[in-house]
């Protein structure tokens, strides 16, 4: 296992790869893990860099995801939803072929291991407002007004207030 971590202006990310790719992009909170990397992390770290400078809007990596074949199939679908747009969970399950699979299609999005490459925080309600992420909607908010996407939770209108890299007043309503 290769791992490397980056500061970003939402918190520190862990990225963890494989021989084969990029197996996990996730928020840390905890103490930083040691660091061993390869190409495919430096790579990612770069790329991961280039999207917060806003020079990047998609990924050129390799995955190694490892889920069951449901989840990678949703994990997919992620993978093709543009900068800079949002779907529902709705729009999830007819790309799947499974209008009635809803709910799996979110419990498949929330165990995605690879945020923000695999854009899961481009999954928002029908109707616009924020939905669960596993880093903290807070996060998610951040990451959608880096994108421009429009969302809106309990009908206010998210306003970016970060002056640096504060993971606690990044948003407020």
């Amino acid at each position: 296992m290769f791992v490397d971590t980056m500061n970003t202006p939402i918190g520190t990310l862990v990225i963890e790869a494989t021989a084969r790719g990029i197996s996990r992009v996730d928020f840390i909170e905890t103490e930083e893990p040691e660091i061993q990397r390869n190409e495919i992390t430096i790579s990612c770290k770069q790329q991961l860099q280039e999207y917060f400078d806003d020079k990047r809007k998609s990924f050129d990596l390799p995955l190694d995801q490892q889920g069951t074949s449901f989840q990678k199939s949703i994990w997919d679908c992620l993978t093709r939803i543009p900068f800079g747009q949002a779907v529902s969970y709705r729009d999830i399950a007819d790309m799947v072929n499974n209008r009635k699979a809803v709910r799996a299609v979110g419990a498949a999005n929330g165990k995605n291991p690879i945020a923000i490459i695999v854009p899961c925080h481009r999954v928002i309600g029908a109707d616009r407002t924020l939905t669960g992420y596993a880093g903290g909607l807070q996060r998610k908010a951040w990451l959608l007004k880096h994108e421009g996407i429009a969302f809106k939770d309990y009908g206010e209108d998210y306003q970016c207030v970060a002056q640096g890299n504060s993971q606690t007043d990044l948003f407020e309503p």
